[in-house]
């Protein structure tokens, strides 16, 4: 039975084959950063345009897999989300086109490689961006596992380990100013800067 992290071997593999740039963020990438904890969905960032989209498509044909081909390029077309599912665990891939907006493209610029249990190099999102796009979904949707995926992250990166001014600046740039601020009355003070 394929588990997330062979899955998320499967899909990197294959949009490094075809030539996307992509990188791993959400709960994967919450969970390298802090607490693991279970999630059926994988969240990728990819810049992929409608050749790389019928490719990715082609080469998920098959009884195991469901990915919609009318669904992948009309997301390369809106910059929006299509799934890969795998059907006999039914794990879900959530490929996000990259819309290329100022964040998206810090985020790329600040991807990390992680050195992942069967030993191979995965791209996944910074901590702090991972902790921003966490922050606009709480704002959005109020869900308080966003938030305790941040603390998970703040606490085991520790508060030194990270970025504070990129995190403040950004998450001013994208309205979670107050979020942070929620967030942040929950843990130690701020290392001073050095």
């Amino acid at each position: 039975m394929i588990g997330p992290t062979e899955l998320l071997r499967i899909v990197g593999a294959e949009l490094d084959r075809i030539g996307c740039q992509h990188f791993t963020t959400g709960s994967v990438a919450a969970m390298v950063y802090g607490e693991p904890r279970f999630t059926n969905d994988i969240d990728v960032v990819v810049r992929m345009d409608g050749g790389q989209a019928a490719a990715f498509v082609s080469a998920f044909a098959g009884n195991d897999w469901y990915v919609s081909a009318e669904a992948a390029q009309a997301a390369v077309r809106s910059r929006g989300m299509f799934n890969l599912i795998h059907v006999p665990s039914g794990l879900k891939v959530d490929l996000v086109v990259s819309p290329e907006s100022p964040h998206d493209v810090a985020r790329f610029a600040r991807v990390r490689m992680i050195l992942m249990p069967d030993g191979r190099q995965e791209p996944m999102a910074a901590p702090e961006d991972v902790i921003l796009k966490k922050l606009v979904f709480f704002r959005e949707g109020g869900s308080g596992k966003h938030l305790r995926d941040i603390e998970s992250i703040l606490l085991t990166q520790g508060l030194a380990g990270i970025d504070w001014r990129y995190l403040r600046d950004w998450a001013s740039r994208l309205g979670v100013t107050e979020q942070l601020g929620q967030v942040r009355r929950g843990l130690p003070p701020e290392p001073p800067a050095g």
